[in-house]
């Protein structure tokens, strides 16, 4: 992994890349090394003063280079889930949802949910006294909390309905997590 001012100089050096670049090196490379490239292109498709085509095709840049990414454990797993989530919802509140469903606002509650692997009944009972329970447990709760860091903007985009519901009560419970 890179670190320290070589990271600082491989960005800026990505940085002045352009997409179509970008997309190819994205391509042949996995790992570590795409962090740097999904913080170039998200920083780019946050740009408003780009056309909102070609913040989109940064967006989707990001979200390839964040899944090519390896996540050997949870915490690599939450972390790409979490970026995952969190870009798409910003997508489908900036720009819009289109015709890619990943943006869709049913289909990001619908991942949420599928990542959280507890009842947000056990969360909040786990929580009461979390500073008593062993780390690995502390862990789980930490990264719910991450993985439910988009949901009161998410919420905002749905229609009413079963998983707006679900996801009203993460947000109360997130509010009690470590």
């Amino acid at each position: 992994m890179v670190e320290g001012a070589e990271a600082g100089e491989q960005a800026h050096e990505l940085s002045r890349w352009s997409v179509e670049e970008l997309e190819v090196y994205v391509a042949v490379h996995r790992g570590a090394v795409l962090e740097t490239v999904r913080e170039v292109a998200q920083s780019q498709a946050y740009r408003s003063d780009l056309p909102r085509n070609h913040r989109r095709r940064w967006a989707a840049l990001a979200l390839l280079a964040n899944d090519r990414q390896r996540s050997d454990d949870a915490w690599g797993q939450t972390r790409k889930i979490s970026q995952d989530l969190h870009l798409r919802t910003w997508v489908a509140e900036h720009l819009g949802p289109d015709a890619d469903p990943a943006v869709k606002p049913t289909e990001i509650a619908a991942d949420t949910l599928a990542a959280l692997t507890l009842e947000p009944s056990d969360a909040l009972t786990m929580s009461i006294n979390w500073r008593e329970l062993p780390v690995e447990q502390i862990g789980l709760l930490r990264r719910h909390k991450n993985l439910t860091a988009h949901l009161s903007r998410l919420i905002e985009l749905l229609p009413s309905g079963p998983e707006k519901d679900q996801l009203a009560v993460w947000i109360a419970v997130r509010g009690h997590l470590p």
